[in-house]
């Protein structure tokens, strides 16, 4: 997401980095740079253009700030500026007071406006919400279906009629609503492979039958500045209250994105990432800025972690950690409910500095959910739960037997035997510094009834620990 744009961003800022004072002239080169980068991610040139007025402006204009070098203070400036030209600020549903709320989707087939659909229910269960789904596609072959299977997976009611008229089916689902006690109703509305008279009039005609109190516009990312003119269009025809970008996961340029809001002043309320069934995650300008500036996003992180990681389970790995018990069951139990998350590249993308990870480790795709990661979870599912207790007793005909069992070869066993161990003394470090730690604060702390705070152990150097396990993430080939 975002990768070829905030690269070439970043490397425009690198040139500004150590100059004590700026002149006007630097200033102009490095937002030269930047316009290429914004206009090789498919940004409209008069939104570009406008957004490096607005920048050049403000750079030199401004009084450098005292707590920041020269090139920070315009990075702060380009940074509060593309947060500006995404919305702003955080974008919210319109939720009615008087139930339901009714959200309409629409966009083109194949934007992925049915998956979407799904994704926003499951998103509104996870509020406390009771959603129900409407099936008013009547064009197109199996969308129904795709629907109620959708509606099962995410455990939410579809409401679906036999008849060819999507205006009544979408009028009909407001009793539905009222008789099963739903206080959303998320409408799935027919596509087109392109924009036509009939496709706008039926989405008039359904706005006008139910009312919505939020229409969104789901869009494909991957098509660029297409994007943009498909988003004017929708919404000169149904003034459209927000947008879902959809595959920005799969987008490297990131054009849409930054072109939407300033193009039709709609705001982005959700994207959606990859094709498994995960809630529609909210759009916040200011973070999507901050990673494409290098600068991460921890609190999308945090609460990316919170929503997927068990706490309890969490509190037992840790304890476990501290008393050197942690095993490959415990390990194989981490590995399963760090995969949730998703991609390890969009992780490392979240955290300051480690964006360009993946450059460095020459392109390679950091994903939890691959090949490398399933190989380890087979291998050790080959093993009998004495094998994941105590590796020490898996000696040579083991290894053979394991490496039968899971499909992979003796060297793929040892490999990973070898790297359990490097982490297994990394985290007896940890827990030995975390000791001395406590040791040390429960001496100076005065009073000996009070008991002091446990502080975390300081984590070890990323850098370093690539590089003790050949330069490359651990388990990656």
């Amino acid at each position: 997401m975002f990768e070829d744009l905030s690269q070439n961003i970043q490397e425009a800022f690198r040139k500004l980095r150590g100059h004590g004072k700026l002149t006007e002239k630097d200033i102009d080169k490095a937002l030269k740079d930047v316009r290429m980068a914004l206009l090789s991610a498919d940004v409209n040139y008069k939104i570009v253009r406008q957004f490096e007025k607005n920048v050049k402006a403000r750079a030199v204009d401004t009084e450098i700030l005292s707590k920041l070098t020269p090139a920070q203070s315009v990075i702060k400036i380009v940074n509060e500026e593309l947060t500006a030209l995404m919305g702003g600020k955080t974008a919210k549903l319109n939720i009615s007071s008087h139930p339901p709320t009714v959200i309409l989707m629409v966009g083109l087939q194949g934007s992925g406006k049915t998956t979407s659909a799904g994704k926003l229910a499951l998103a509104m269960k996870k509020q406390g919400k009771r959603p129900a789904l409407v099936a008013a596609d009547i064009y197109r072959p199996a969308a129904i279906k795709q629907l109620q299977v959708l509606g099962e997976q995410v455990g939410v009611p579809v409401f679906t009629e036999d008849i060819k008229d999507a205006v009544q089916i979408a009028k009909d689902s407001l009793k539905f609503a009222d008789s099963h006690a739903r206080d959303v109703l998320i409408i799935d509305t027919a596509g087109r492979l392109q924009i036509d008279e009939k496709l706008m009039q039926e989405l008039k005609d359904i706005k006008s039958a139910v009312n919505p109190h939020e229409i969104l516009l789901v869009v494909d990312s991957m098509i660029g500045q297409e994007s943009v003119n498909v988003a004017e269009t929708f919404h000169n025809a149904l003034e459209v209250d927000g947008v879902v970008l959809t595959k920005l996961d799969g987008d490297a340029r990131g054009g849409a994105a930054l072109s939407i809001k300033a193009a039709t002043g709609c705001p982005i309320k959700f994207v959606g990432m990859g094709e498994k069934i995960e809630p529609l995650e909210v759009f916040h300008p200011d973070r999507m800025a901050s990673r494409i500036l290098g600068m991460g996003d921890v609190l999308s992180l945090i609460e990316k972690a919170q929503s997927t990681i068990d706490a309890k389970t969490a509190e037992k790995m840790v304890k476990k950690i501290k008393s050197d018990e942690f095993t490959l069951a415990d390990f194989l139990d981490q590995l399963q409910q760090v995969k949730k998350l998703g991609s390890l590249n969009d992780l490392l993308g979240m955290i300051p500095g480690l964006g360009g990870l993946k450059k460095k480790l020459g392109g390679v795709d950091l994903d939890l959910d691959g090949k490398e990661v399933k190989h380890m979870e087979a291998i050790i599912l080959s093993m009998t739960p004495k094998e994941r207790s105590d590796t020490s007793i898996i000696d040579a005909k083991r290894r053979k037997r394991i490496a039968m069992g899971s499909g992979t070869q003796v060297s793929d066993v040892n490999k990973l035997l070898k790297q359990f161990e490097e982490m297994r003394k990394m985290m007896r470090q940890l827990g030995v510094k975390a000791q001395q730690q406590q040791s040390k604060k429960n001496k100076n702390k005065k009073g000996k009834n009070k008991k002091a705070r446990p502080t975390m152990p300081k984590m070890p150097n990323l850098s370093g620990l690539l590089g003790g396990l050949g330069g490359k993430f651990p388990f990656m080939k």
